[in-house]
């Protein structure tokens, strides 16, 4: 433990140094909120004056303070960013020199270790600086790889689709089901299209899903109107739970 503690107190020192140049560079301090998109790994930070900027990330772990655990990306499977494997070779570094900190996924320790973690992470990966997001109860850090100065990219663009921030799955594009589907009883699952997760949507389209009881009350009213609305009282979840929603009732 000694070892490790030496070792990380040394890429932590290393990271203060380059840190401070990348928030003066780039000025992160002065945006009063942040954003970010795991299917494009793109964080934003911004201001309500729409002053803002873009920044490409590796996702490198999470914190809970509720619960004083750090989770390596590599083994958040409710993570969906591509880059987070970039981690495994952090897990690697800790098997050849017995560092259980990097090894285990799921680890428990103070909220001062993340810091650490983060900066043997960048030492291992690269990148231009790290980020760390700042929420109650679960906080996110990244390693920052690239900047975007062109706001009309394609990236971009996509990430200001509609979305979500679930409490559990991070922000994720918009869903909308009945009030009567959970995860406790099936209860059949009638969707407005066939969805597959992870499909393109037009402008138009929303991934929207009921009961077998609202569906037969919508039938019994020839459709969608005041009074089958109110039965269903449709309410707003990410597509993660949407199609976590779908598997269980459809069974």
């Amino acid at each position: 433990m000694r070892e490790y503690n030496t070792y990380a107190n040394k890429q932590l020192e290393k990271l203060s140094k380059t840190q401070d140049k990348f928030i003066a560079k780039f000025n992160t301090n002065s945006y009063s909120s942040w954003f970010y998109d795991q299917e494009t790994e793109l964080l934003r930070l911004y201001n309500e004056d729409i002053d803002e900027v873009f920044f490409k990330y590796i996702p490198v772990g999470t914190y809970s303070p509720i619960s004083n655990s750090w989770m390596w990306s590599w083994h958040n499977e409710g993570s969906i960013e591509e880059h987070k494997y970039e981690t495994l070779k952090i897990k690697k570094f800790g098997k050849k020199h017995g560092f259980d900190f990097l090894t285990n996924g799921l680890i428990n320790c103070e909220k001062s270790e993340c810091w650490k973690l983060t900066a043997i992470s960048k030492n291992l990966i690269g990148g231009i600086g790290v980020y760390s997001t700042n929420s109650k109860d679960l906080q996110k850090y990244f390693i920052i790889v690239k900047v975007y100065k062109d706001i009309n990219s394609m990236e971009v663009q996509r990430m200001k689709q509609k979305k979500v921030d679930c409490g559990i799955h991070g922000f994720r594009r918009t869903a909308f089901v009945c009030q009567h589907l959970d995860l406790e009883n099936p209860k059949g699952f009638e969707e407005a299209f066939e969805a597959v997760k992870g499909m393109d949507l037009d402008e138009s389209e929303d991934f929207a899903a009921w009961c077998s009881e609202c569906e037969e009350y919508r039938l019994s009213e020839d459709g969608w109107n005041e009074e089958s609305e109110k039965f269903a009282d449709i309410k707003l979840v990410c597509e993660e739970c949407y199609f976590e929603l779908k598997e269980f009732n459809k069974k």
